[in-house]
């Protein structure tokens, strides 16, 4: 299976918890498809939100095609985004429940399609954030420590 990927949303997995995630088609115009191909695509603040027993995902910046024309698109308007009937279902009541909000991950093209990986995430609070970084500090640190000559460790205690 080829996958290009377009953009990742970087923020995504520091912001918020990820509960599960599914694949999504994303219903676009012509020059909407090439400006992504050109990868061109800003991914940090959009969100999706069921209305209708429809997903549309909101916020997902891309900048007109160059090389389009008067029929360009409109750079931020939402996006119909391709489900199943019982995918929206599942994804709707677990979004309706308090926390719980449906975000991007990353974009991308797989076998010529565009698709999107959203994530059902709750928001990270501020000390999570920070246990997180101090996780991540000690696993850089006994890292380093390993790198070291076996002879320099020795010298140290």
């Amino acid at each position: 299976m080829t996958e290009h990927l377009v953009a990742t949303n970087r923020r995504a997995r520091h912001e918020y918890h990820v509960e599960e995630s599914v694949e999504a088609g994303l219903a676009l115009t012509g020059t909407e498809v090439k400006a992504l191909r050109a990868g061109r695509v800003t991914l940090g603040e959009a969100y999706a939100r069921v209305e209708r027993g429809e997903v549309w995902l909101h916020h997902l910046h891309i900048p007109p095609y160059a090389a389009g024309n008067i029929f360009n698109h409109e750079p931020l308007r939402r996006r119909k985004l391709l489900l199943h009937r019982s995918q929206i279902r599942r994804l709707a009541g677990k979004a309706e429940q308090k926390g719980y909000t449906l975000i991007p991950l990353r974009l991308y093209f797989a076998r010529g399609v565009a698709k999107v990986e959203l994530a059902l995430a709750r928001g990270k609070k501020l000390y999570d954030k920070r246990a997180a970084i101090g996780q991540r500090e000690a696993r850089r640190q006994v890292e380093r420590a390993l790198k070291r000559p076996a002879a320099a460790r020795k010298g140290e205690t």
